[in-house]
């Protein structure tokens, strides 16, 4: 693994804030803004904050793992068919393909600080062959987020490659599933953007990421 100066995680560090949050209707290019793979002297979290691994029954393309009860994974599944809910676990793929991960969090400060942790987890190395994409930013009620929860947020949003967020949608509450056609634009461009990174091998290239291992 080769560590990263400008790693949020390492304290005394003195690099500049994180990017801003891209949000969907802002850029339609994901690039990622943040750490695209595990950094060196990472401290990992203790062991009870921890998601656990569990074996993936069936492959996917892309897994989408809640990292606290309610983070609404469930309700992203239903927008695209090739991509599983890993519910709050993340998923063990075989050696030869690694499974990719998008973390999905509330935007309440439970929220942040459990993606925050699952980062953290990740970018100390303790979750092999998982590739994470991003984290997904589910708004937790209606109307603009207060400021503590945005400046919190900023600050999660540069452990991860890349950070969507996503408006409250009331007919979620409603039903179980609804037309991805029928969504917000920030949903649709969420699963946009999710589909090229899919197709173009992700972050970096597979096979860069796994020699970066």
């Amino acid at each position: 693994m080769v560590a990263d100066a400008s790693n949020p995680w390492l304290s005394g560090n003195d690099a500049p804030l994180p990017a801003p949050i891209t949000t969907c209707e802002e850029e339609r290019e994901p690039h990622p803004t943040g750490p695209t793979r595990p950094q060196t002297g990472i401290p990992a979290p203790d062991v009870r904050d921890r998601l656990p691994t569990h074996e993936a029954a069936v492959t996917a393309e892309l897994f989408w793992v809640g990292v606290h009860g309610g983070a609404g994974e469930s309700t992203l599944e239903k927008l695209q068919p090739k991509w599983l809910a890993a519910n709050h676990q993340w998923p063990k793929a075989p050696p030869s393909t690694p499974a990719r991960v998008v973390l999905v969090a509330r935007t309440h400060m439970q929220g942040l600080r459990a993606a925050q942790t699952a980062a953290t987890q990740w970018a100390s190395g303790l979750v092999p062959n998982v590739e994470v994409l991003g984290l997904v930013l589910v708004a937790d009620a209606p109307g603009r987020i207060p400021k503590p929860l945005r400046e919190f947020a900023q600050l999660v949003s540069g452990g991860v490659p890349r950070t969507w967020q996503i408006p409250w949608v009331e007919r979620w509450r409603f039903e179980e599933h609804t037309p991805l056609s029928e969504t917000p634009r920030a949903v649709r461009q969420l699963i946009e953007e999710l589909a090229t990174l899919v197709s173009k091998g992700a972050n970096t290239g597979t096979q860069n990421w796994k020699e970066n291992l």
